[in-house]
């Protein structure tokens, strides 16, 4: 399995809120970039154990260059640290996709809810919805106004249609107040991307709405409860059989095998290790598939998912 990998020039490093820079790519011959649509990410690979997940947040029509935004995160796992404190401008870096496991709909109208850095994704969504003259409204939230990225521009270009909610000013985003009347046409489209409390908060107010109306992003995976036994998984395209101890996950377990398989964030998250379900039926534990997704069970994130069969039966 491979996808399109490409050696970008970091042509501008800058601040854009406290704690969160902006990473602008470019072509270092000034050929043009790979195309991509609202919701995607792209993968930063700083060497072989640090790959990292951004979410695309320029404008997809610009063909030159390629912008993600990134917060540091003191508790994180290093990624955030490198690009803050040792990736400077002129740096080549090594990208894998884009990627979208967040793709943005049409709808008659879109409610944007986003928790701090959980802007990012929506950004390009918005650009379309407002060029499209759609008719929708942005909820943003986040510690201190000046932690909050974009927010300038959002309240320059839409001041309508906007609302700032800094947490230490106003208090946590009133969720019971904003989803309390479910849209019963099935008109509106709810993006919410952000910490896990606010998302599991969100799609706990919206269990009255209807199916597909909302759409999340992840940065880091949600609790999953689960006992781990043992299976079997046939790897398709050669006919081997091999088995996945409880202790094991699937993608280890093929890796050892000595099949090259594409991963990333090994949490079911990026959504790199996506791999196509022949036969058996799996026990999703990843957080990218939709509930529809998960039960129409053609695909699995065989990274953080195990199987509820005997054996899977894989495209690989």
């Amino acid at each position: 399995m491979t996808e399109s990998e490409l050696d970008l020039l970091l042509a501008r490093k800058e601040t854009i809120a406290d704690g969160v820079v902006r990473l602008t790519f470019r072509h270092p011959e000034g050929q043009p970039l790979p195309t991509w649509t609202p919701g995607a990410h792209l993968d930063l690979l700083f060497d072989t154990d640090l790959v990292r997940q951004y979410s695309l947040c320029g404008d997809p029509a610009d063909r030159s260059t390629l912008q993600v935004a990134v917060l540091r995160e003191e508790a994180g796992r290093g990624g955030s640290q490198y690009v803050h404190d040792q990736l400077a401008e002129g740096s080549r870096v090594r990208v894998r996709g884009p990627r979208n496991h967040f793709q943005f709909e049409k709808a008659k109208r879109y409610l944007f809810i986003a928790g701090g850095i959980g802007i990012t994704p929506l950004i390009p969504m918005i650009a379309e919805a407002a060029t499209a003259g759609d008719e929708w409204r942005l909820v943003y939230g986040g510690r201190t106004r000046a932690s909050m990225a974009f927010r300038d521009q959002l309240e320059a270009e839409h001041p309508d249609r906007v609302e700032i909610r800094p947490q230490d000013e106003l208090g946590l985003l009133d969720l019971p107040a904003l989803l309390a009347e479910p849209d019963e046409d099935g008109d509106t489209a709810i993006y919410c991307c952000g910490p896990e409390p606010l998302l599991a908060a969100v799609e706990e107010h919206c269990t009255r709405w209807p199916a597909g109306t909302l759409h999340v992003e992840r940065f880091a995976p949600k609790p999953v409860e689960g006992v781990n036994e043992s299976f079997e998984i046939e790897l398709a395209q050669t006919g081997r059989i091999l088995t996945v101890p409880a202790d094991r996950s699937i993608l280890e377990v093929i890796e050892d095998s000595g099949v090259a398989v594409l991963s990333s964030c090994q949490e079911g998250t990026c959504g790199t290790c996506e791999t196509t379900v022949l036969s058996g039926t799996p026990d999703h534990r990843d957080s990218i598939l939709t509930p529809e997704e998960q039960e129409a069970g053609d695909t699995m994130m065989i990274c953080v998912s195990r199987s509820c069969s005997n054996r899977l039966v894989l495209d690989l």
